[in-house]
């Protein structure tokens, strides 16, 4: 008797079952095999990491602080950067709200935040050995609107210091300690022009700043030569032929597939596919060993209009306005990323991918337009210590949890460091303009490579 029971409950349930089974193996696949996620479409990749985010539904609050988060630099093209011949500043119409990307709990593994970036708890310190290289030298790669020797400025008391991580002792950086530990491998920035002022930095920091001549220009085998009537490449790849290791930098502000919606017409607007990766990314990628990808300060309406940027997902243009909101857009982005680049990971051995968290602004009274500075030459004015174990960057962080991709946060370490910018010393600034978004060098950026070189 209880047996027919039972034969008739798994003869009515039977396909419910099935279907749960079948549930649990698809998602246990999902979980286990990178390849198989990335044959998903991007909106279901997102919302499989981050069940409490649909991209038809961007209703929930910001988490970032939309002042800190504004997202105003110096002026550029689709194949150009910021440039010294344009030193003006648009100005963002569109404040970025971001919103919460949280994974389930249930995915959450803090090893992958925690456990692969040096301790986030620290503070800045005295260094008599600082800097590591000169800001009168290092001419054969840094740029002179960023080398603040070379202008006005009388105080640089703010190059003496390091970052000191909690529980950890960071070893000191030596330019041939880094260079053979990445022998016969390619490091590639992948950004906007913060990532190339840490890409500068770099090069200025393996190098002691030293002029060397067997340092071989080999961008053009990566297609990073300049375009006609452009004002420079869309990157620069220099090879140090002793250990065979290369650093490259890649312009891609949005990190976003860009292509001309109209290829013949010279005024076409192109495509921004925030579910792709720039096709130099996907290009390269097997030949790159270390990628360090950043962005966030070029998402701004005023930014997309200059460039004819139209946005696209899933091939088509964004029609959900939600979406088509520049700080949900900006987020979507980096979560595709970021997916993709997991699945990839498993595919080229030795690959390490660091996503570099925002770099922060210190406009004070006011804006880039309406008398904003960022006088201050005091050193650690608002502090020396980092107490929070969370990232200030929880897009980021968010993102990267449950992948292979590592953080490199340095956000709130750089915070404290207001007396780094550039300031009103740009050597090309228009009157009253300062620039409080990027930093002298040597300077802040060459503390994100030394904790680059720490989770190396």
């Amino acid at each position: 008797m209880k047996g027919g029971h039972l034969n008739r409950f798994f003869g009515r349930h039977s396909c419910t079952l099935a279907a749960l089974v079948l549930t649990t193996i698809f998602l246990w696949a999902g979980e286990k095999n990178p390849i198989f996620i990335s044959l998903l479409s991007s909106e279901e990749q997102l919302k499989m990491y981050t069940p409490d985010l649909s991209v038809a539904d961007f209703d929930s609050p910001a988490l970032l602080n939309s002042r800190d988060q504004r997202t105003e630099e110096y002026s550029h093209s689709h194949v150009m950067e910021d440039t010294e011949e344009d030193a003006s500043i648009k100005h963002s119409d569109s404040a970025v709200m971001d919103i919460p990307v949280r994974p389930s709990p249930e995915r959450v593994d803090e090893s992958t935040i925690l456990g692969s970036s040096v301790n986030k708890q620290g503070r800045w310190v005295a260094d008599s050995q600082r800097p590591l290289y000169s800001g009168f030298g290092c001419k054969q790669w840094l740029s002179d609107m960023w080398a603040c020797r070379l202008t006005q400025r009388a105080d640089f008391t703010y190059e003496g210091y390091r970052w000191q991580p909690d529980n950890c002792e960071m070893r000191d950086f030596e330019g041939s300690k880094f260079l053979r530990r990445m022998q016969d491998k390619t490091i590639a920035f992948i950004g906007d022009s913060l990532g190339r002022q840490q890409f500068q930095s770099l090069l200025c920091m393996v190098s002691g700043g030293m002029e060397n001549p067997d340092v071989e220009d080999v961008g053009w085998k990566y297609g990073l030569v300049k375009p006609r009537g452009a004002v420079r490449p869309d990157g620069w790849a220099y090879r140090f032929p002793d250990t065979n290791t290369t650093i490259l930098y890649y312009w891609s502000a949005s990190l976003c597939g860009i292509q001309p919606i109209n290829i013949t017409d010279p005024a076409t607007e192109f495509a921004m596919h925030l579910d792709q990766p720039p096709a130099f990314l996907s290009q390269f990628l097997a030949q790159f060993h270390v990628v360090i990808l950043n962005t966030g300060h070029h998402w701004n309406r005023g930014k997309l209009r200059a460039n004819r940027w139209v946005m696209h997902a899933n091939g088509n243009p964004v029609t959900d306005r939600k979406l088509a909101e520049i700080g949900n857009a900006k987020n979507y982005t980096i979560y595709s990323i970021t997916r993709w680049l997991d699945s990839q990971i498993p595919l080229h051995p030795g690959l390490e991918v660091f996503f570099r968290t925002i770099s922060p602004r210190h406009f004070l009274h006011g804006d880039w337009n309406t008398g904003g500075s960022c006088d201050n030459t005091i050193p650690l004015s608002r502090g020396s210590e980092v107490l929070q174990d969370k990232s200030s960057d929880p897009v980021v962080e968010g993102a990267i949890r449950g992948t292979k991709v590592k953080i490199l946060d340095i956000t709130a370490i750089s915070e404290l460091r207001d007396e780094g910018h550039i300031s009103r010393y740009s050597i090309k600034a228009s009157e009253g303009i300062n620039d409080c978004l990027h930093w002298c060098l040597p300077g802040i950026p060459d503390a994100w490579n030394e904790l680059l070189y720490a989770q190396l």
